[in-house]
């Protein structure tokens, strides 16, 4: 009994962290998090609802413009540059 419940336990362990290992994360010479909010801000956008790092090199976001519209979009991770910014 013990050895099937560490079994499970470890099993769930690697599971974990295996889902861990997958996440999307800023590269080393990425903007902050921080700075790729100020671009949104500085584009339009009232309220963020969700930003995140994507293994493709940018910042993806979705928020809010001064229209009361929901918008995607997309910020270069090195440049901080604007490359997607269209209504959801």
């Amino acid at each position: 009994m013990l050895k099937h419940t560490l079994t499970a336990t470890l099993a769930a362990a690697a599971a974990l962290t295996a889902g861990m290992a997958l996440a999307d994360r800023p590269g080393a010479d990425w903007i902050t998090i921080d700075q790729a909010l100020a671009k949104a801000k500085a584009a339009g956008y009232t309220q963020v609802h969700k930003i995140e790092a994507d293994d493709g090199g940018y910042w993806e976001g979705e928020g809010v413009k001064q229209d009361g519209k929901v918008y995607e979009f997309r910020v270069d991770g090195k440049t901080g540059d604007f490359t997607r910014d269209k209504l959801d």
